[in-house]
Order: C-alpha cells, then structure tokens, then sequence
C-alpha cells in the first residue's frame, strides 16, 4: 500500500499539468477566434473612404509587364514624373501610391500596375474634388502626356466611361500601352461616390 500512494500521487499530479495545458490551450484558441472574427467584421478605413479607384487588384494569374527601360521600382510616396492633359490646360505630379498621404501630393500610380510607358495598363488616380475636379471636360482624342526618366509618353483619349466603385474591368492586364486615370463620380456629390470615372488611353509616341 506504502508504495501504491506514490504512484497514484505522481498520476493525479499528471493529470493537473495536464488539464491546465488543455485549459491554457483552448483560452488561447478562443482569443485567436475572437480576434480573427473583429478583424473580419471590422472593415478597413480604405474600404469605407472616397477611394477613386475600383476595390480590386490586377489578376495575379497574369504576369506583369516590365517598363522598357529598366529601373529600380519606385518607393510609395516617391514623385514618379508627371501627368498634362494640353486639353485642360493642367499638369500634376504623379506619385508612387494612391494612399491618403499619396493623393495629397498629386495622381497617384497605382503600384500593381505597370510604369507609364510599359507594355501593359498603367493606372492613375486622383480625387474628384481636387486633380480631377475637370476630368468630365476631358473628350476622345485629346491627349494625355506622361514625362518621368524614362522617357516622354503621349498617349491617346480612346474611351470614356462610367462603372461602380467595385467593377472588375478597370485594373486589367492589357496587351498594349495603356493610361488609365480613375476618379470618384459623380464629381459634385456629398459623401462617398458610389461610381468611377475612367478614362482609358493608347500609347502613341513615345521619346
């Protein structure tokens, strides 16, 4: 019996250590849980805010085209070159980003498309209220110039159009040269725009 005692006391003891193990275990699991399900239910601020560009990306089966002209990617924020449309009589920086801070500056490059220049659909946004407040006047055929090291762009007005802020047409691989500039629509509207305006322009000289 003496030596009994000792064997059960060591088992019991087990099954403490155990049972806290378990017990830290699933505290931890349910705190992962509950943080995983606010993260979900809680939107970002960038869902929510006056973003003039669609909610979408450029589809990751396809890869991306590379600038002609090889060059290390830009850092966000960093000034890129410059945006003139000769029809408004305007120019813009065109700065690495389209966060808050970025459109502050200037249009803003989308960073999952291409540099102006490059074979493929180079997007630039701007707010609707500030860069962009006379994007509406701007008609087919006039041009869109595009001035950054590498060279100078000059691209054509070919299509203008109007979609939902979460259509998926708009940052799209394309097989040639392509400026697309987004901005929030209707241009006169109080609180956040529920459409996009898109202007999509072709490459057609190049210096």
């Amino acid at each position: 019996m003496d030596k009994v005692a000792p064997q059960r006391g060591k088992f019991s003891l087990v099954l403490r250590v155990l049972s806290a193990g378990a017990l830290v275990l699933g505290m931890g699991l349910v705190v992962w849980a509950l943080m995983n399900i606010a993260a979900q239910s809680v939107p970002s601020a960038e869902a929510h805010s006056d973003a003039p560009y669609p909610t979408t990306t450029l589809a990751a089966s396809q890869p991306k085209s590379t600038v002609a002209k090889a060059a290390p990617a830009p850092k966000e924020g960093a000034k890129i070159g410059s945006l003139s449309i000769p029809a408004l009589k305007q120019s813009w920086p065109i700065i690495e980003g389209t966060g808050t801070s970025d459109l502050k500056k200037g249009v803003g490059h989308f960073m999952q498309s291409v540099l102006p220049g490059a074979k493929d659909n180079c997007v630039l946004s701007g707010h609707r209220d500030t860069v962009f407040a006379k994007l509406g006047k701007v008609k087919i055929g006039d041009q869109l110039i595009v001035q950054s090291a590498a060279g100078t762009f000059t691209y054509e007005v070919k299509r203008i159009r109007i979609v939902h802020q979460d259509d998926r047409t708009v940052i799209v691989h394309t097989d040639h040269a392509v400026l697309t500039l987004t901005t929030c629509y209707p241009f006169h509207f109080i609180g956040s725009a529920p459409d996009r305006y898109i202007v999509s322009a072709d490459l057609v000289a190049s210096k």
